[in-house]
């Protein structure tokens, strides 16, 4: 960190650029300055020596949230205070948002590399699954701490964090994670004591809305389908692809339940798979005749526990959109997911009449919620219904006895 000397005035703090964390000594009040960070932020600051010891750098108050004039009048009170032995603690910034002013705090503050490394250890690797531990951990490594990791925590501001999140803009799922993955990093700073309540600069970003999709196979598509995983097959190509795929498609699991899926769950007999950690917990997953014939056809690798190999020996396939995509254009289906079987599973299933809450038991839903987004489609499913109930009605007592018109009177002759 770079050490300068200057006048300390409102003009000259407005004009202070660096490219490096620089501190900027006051040349008139010996101990007060301002801290300038390449990001724009500047706070001042106190540091002096009390009892022939250095003592903890202070913060005052940021610039901008309180004028330069006042920062050098709270900066000369703490001082006196530390002269005096007494605590440094700056007066209470009335009428200042405590969200935008860091008020107070002392140089030795955690940095947000240090709490998102606590986070992690504390709170994602011991209560996360796998698959989440691996998002939070992209997350942190290659957006937040290269954004703010050396940075005290309590130099971010909601500009700062605003300013990250449209920087992400081309990417807004990852940017709304991101932030969110701040926001739970301060607040478990906060259970902690390590940071004072009510300053998280993550409060009131607004995050990007999501693309609602909803992207069904149609009874073409289907048969299309069906046919592109067959002629795979029969060239030997992706066989264990085409198994899994097959199973998404007649189960309506998660992609990761099937490719996590091992052996010792699978009950042909009994026609269920017995998932031990599914996304919801561990739950049973009835199997239709299809989908046993599908899991007795797929041939086991030896020494290897998972239903569906990968290349890896001893491993669980972990790429399985790159057959996808293959076997969907030999198909003529474009912009559909490998989860959209499942959305599709759910389709159908409304179809054929099936209850929101039979559906949602059978995908493994926790709350009725979740399958609650499916309920435009059960009431297309009833307007099919009364459409062909009322077709067949009226074909009997209303097209075949319609009543003759007056055309002249418009009435019934």
């Amino acid at each position: 960190m770079k050490l300068e000397k200057t006048k300390i005035s409102g003009r000259t703090v407005s004009a202070l650029e660096v490219e490096k964390d620089t501190v900027f000594w006051d040349s008139e009040l010996s101990g007060f300055g301002v801290r300038v960070y390449p990001t724009g932020s500047k706070y001042y600051v106190v540091q002096t020596r009390a009892g022939g010891k250095p003592g903890k750098r202070v913060t005052v108050g940021r610039h901008g949230v309180i004028t330069a004039d006042e920062a050098r009048r709270r900066a000369a009170l703490i001082i006196s205070r530390i002269k005096a032995g007494e605590k440094p603690v700056a007066e209470p910034l009335d009428s200042v948002d405590p969200m935008d002013s860091r008020k107070a705090v002392t140089e030795d503050c955690p940095t947000i590399a240090e709490l998102a490394s606590e986070w992690l250890e504390k709170h994602v690797e011991p209560r996360c699954k796998p698959k989440t531990r691996e998002m939070y951990r992209l997350l942190v490594e290659k957006h937040l701490v290269p954004a703010f990791g050396k940075m005290p925590a309590l130099s971010v501001d909601r500009a700062m964090v605003a300013e990250f999140h449209h920087g992400m803009r081309k990417t807004p799922v990852m940017a709304n994670q991101a932030v969110n993955a701040l926001s739970r990093i301060w607040r478990l700073a906060e259970d902690d004591g390590q940071l004072p309540e009510g300053m998280n600069p993550c409060r009131l970003i607004v995050k990007y809305k999501k693309r609602k999709r909803e992207r069904f196979l149609s009874e073409e598509e289907f048969h299309r389908l069906g046919k592109a995983l067959a002629e795979a097959e029969n060239r030997g190509i992706a066989i264990h692809a085409v198994a899994a795929i097959r199973l998404l498609l007649l189960t309506g699991c998660r992609k990761n339940e099937i490719l996590t899926l091992k052996w010792n769950e699978v009950d042909l007999e009994s026609g269920t798979l017995k998932l031990s950690d599914s996304k919801t917990g561990s739950r049973t997953v009835p199997l239709s005749p299809e989908a046993v014939e599908v899991l007795a056809g797929i041939p086991r690798m030896s020494g290897n526990p998972w239903v569906i190999p990968g290349k890896a020996e001893g491993k669980p396939m972990k790429n399985l959109w790159t057959s996808w995509r293959s076997i969907c254009g030999r198909a003529g289906i474009e912009d559909m997911r490998i989860h959209d079987c499942r959305h599709s599973f759910a389709s159908r299933a409304l179809a054929l009449g099936e209850s929101l809450p039979a559906i949602g038991k059978l995908l493994g839903h926790s709350q009725v919620e979740t399958t609650a987004r499916y309920a435009h489609l059960a009431q297309d499913s009833v307007r099919e219904a009364a459409e062909r109930i009322s077709d067949s009605i009226a074909a009997e007592v209303f097209r075949r006895y319609r009543p003759e018109r007056n055309f002249r009177s418009g009435r019934a002759g």
